[in-house]
């Protein structure tokens, strides 16, 4: 007996925006607003607490849950890490102010940024493959976080300022990047160069 079955099926094509702009402008502008205040613009407040878990934190975790639906290994580990990094980060300064934990001591502080600096290293060897917009992020996000821990183990302020003035430069390439990305699109050809 045979059986002559036709099937009628239909391919979806689902079809969604880049979330890199979204991931590189929160991590960029958060970024900037810390180092501002590692540089001794203003002090540590509210407003760079609220950008650290609205936009560096949540929106690089939304934008990293996206790229991992475009089948983006890169761009969800590391917006999803960074996103949580920034969530770390406030719980890190406000627990102890909620009496849920001691504050971390210099050397706890020291074994934060290493590890994020040699996870940050990692993901530069991956940017090799890509543009150099991302290993400029990604570089300058590496010696950020090896300043940060030079800024602690001395103690010393002019190494802390310096490293915030490296910080703002580190979230001015991610805006960049990220902005480079909306306009490169919106004009479907190169009008800033990654």
């Amino acid at each position: 007996m045979s059986s002559n079955t036709s099937s009628n099926t239909s391919v979806v094509e689902l079809s969604t925006a880049n979330p890199a702009p979204l991931g590189l402008c929160a991590f960029g502008m958060t970024t900037v607003l810390l180092n501002l205040h590692n540089a001794g613009f203003f002090q540590m407040n509210s407003m760079i607490l609220a950008m650290g878990i609205f936009y560096g934190g949540l929106a690089q975790v939304i934008a990293g849950i996206m790229e991992a639906k475009k089948n983006n290994t890169f761009g969800f580990t590391a917006f999803s890490s960074f996103g949580f990094f920034w969530l770390s980060l406030v719980a890190l300064l406000l627990m102890p102010k909620f009496g849920w934990a001691v504050a971390a001591d210099e050397g706890g502080m020291i074994a934060y940024f290493a590890v994020w600096a040699l996870f940050t290293f990692l993901l530069f060897i991956g940017t090799l493959k890509l543009n150099r917009g991302l290993q400029v992020v990604f570089a300058s996000l590496t010696l950020l976080f090896l300043l940060l821990i030079a800024g602690e183990l001395t103690g010393s302020a002019g190494i802390k300022a310096f490293t915030g003035f490296e910080g703002i430069i580190c979230g001015l390439s991610a805006i960049y990047v990220g902005t480079a990305q909306v306009i490169n699109e919106v004009y479907a050809r190169t009008v800033l160069p990654i």
